[in-house]
């Protein structure tokens, strides 16, 4: 089944072809009960968070066709009456349309599984009329919360973006219907766990960097991405400095991945100073042109220690630094190499460091400046696209 409801004031770039958001609707617009996986009563109809006002300011902002693409099971047979559907169908539309968000297209497939249908997701039966090359499919978009979604976007040649299931869903998703870590598009699909990350990356763009630092004394790799989940994968070869880097990553909201071979047969410093630089590289690449940012950040205590970091990604190193250590060792990591660390970050990202630590335990201490960091560096660089301007009187970073 093949409803078209079209825009009258589609907004088009000149001169360049269209783009669309393919969106699922159950689990993408909606919440997907349990079960019966069908929203077929008005009680049963609950918008997804955000949903609402992150279309309404993609639809008012960007040059995206917005498109329902759905598999309904059994549509209009007696395990699913058109009635039943039509009724939740008709109200969700209307409540998207009172806040100014109308779909250019709406496609729903009311086949089971077994049926094979060409027009079952993700076939594409029901989106060759965007396959003819009117459309950038490679600059388009399916959106949604299964694997299917994400393989749909593989066979149309676009990009995927899938709202991770279990950060905004109020109940459980079974597997069959959750995607896959490994999907046909795994290269061009990105995750998201809010509608609010998604338009700020449909909108601003993604913060990501690669970095790759080969010397004679290292080997270094890192990936960064500043909108994460806080996934990390880290291994310098020194346990301690794994767990401080851990640290940045996971209480910074960051997906941060870094790898290093380093000279450690000759002792820990070259590791030490170049993941920095690496590190510092990386956030400074991900920031890109610092619209919509904070800019500023600061934080934190733990336990029997007061550690603070300020900094600001202004665009220009400076480092004042107020801690001591007794010991000569936490675990293999100097502790003497905490302040070239931080000298060499503040370095390579460009950013003003004010760290400053006391209390009595050790491990604690540096703890706490680095999980301070990674709170610094989560607020500051929390970007709103509402404000997206240059946090600066200058007028650049």
């Amino acid at each position: 089944m093949i409803l078209p409801i079209f825009r009258s004031d589609l907004i088009t770039r000149t001169g360049m072809k269209k783009r669309a958001l393919f969106i699922d609707r159950d689990g993408t617009l909606i919440m997907e009960p349990p079960v019966t996986f069908q929203v077929d009563t008005l009680e049963q109809l609950v918008f997804l968070p955000g949903v609402i006002r992150n279309l309404f300011f993609i639809r008012k902002n960007l040059d995206f066709e917005l498109v329902i693409v759905t598999n309904q099971d059994g549509l209009g047979t007696s395990s699913y009456p058109q009635e039943n559907f039509d009724r939740v169908q008709e109200k969700m539309l209307e409540v998207f349309a009172g806040e100014g968000v109308m779909f250019d297209n709406i496609l729903i497939d009311s086949s089971f599984p077994e049926d094979n249908s060409p027009n079952r997701k993700p076939r594409t039966g029901m989106l060759k009329a965007y396959m003819t090359g009117d459309y950038d499919l490679a600059n388009s978009y399916v959106i949604g919360d299964r694997k299917t979604d994400m393989e749909l976007a593989a066979n149309l040649g676009c990009k995927g973006i899938l709202i991770a299931a279990g950060e905004v869903a109020t109940e459980p998703v079974p597997e069959s219907h959750k995607a896959e870590e490994h999907t046909p598009c795994n290269e061009r699909c990105y995750t998201f766990n809010s509608w609010d990350k998604i338009k700020d990356f449909l909108f601003a763009g993604e913060r990501t960097a690669t970095v790759q630092r080969t010397t004679k004394e290292t080997d270094i790799y890192v990936s960064l991405n500043l909108d994460g989940n806080g996934a990390c994968d880290i291994s310098t070869g020194i346990g301690f400095f794994d767990h401080m880097l851990e640290q940045i990553g996971k209480h910074g909201g960051l997906d941060l991945t870094i790898k290093v071979e380093g000279d450690l047969h000759v002792d820990e410093h070259h590791t030490i100073e170049d993941t920095a630089i690496a590190l510092g590289e990386a956030l400074l690449t991900a920031l890109g042109d610092k619209r919509g940012m904070e800019r500023y950040g600061y934080s934190l205590p733990m336990d029997d220690c007061l550690c603070s970091v300020a900094l600001d990604f202004g665009g220009r190193a400076w480092l004042v630094w107020d801690a001591e250590f007794r010991r000569e060792k936490i675990g293999e990591m100097p502790t003497e190499m905490f302040l070239h660390f931080f000298k060499s970050l503040s370095d390579a990202a460009k950013m003003n460091l004010n760290i400053k630590a006391e209390g009595e335990n050790e491990h604690h201490k540096a703890e706490g400046i680095f999980k301070a960091l990674a709170r610094a560096i989560k607020m500051a660089v929390r970007r709103d696209v509402y404000k997206y301007d240059l946090p600066s009187t200058k007028g650049v970073l």
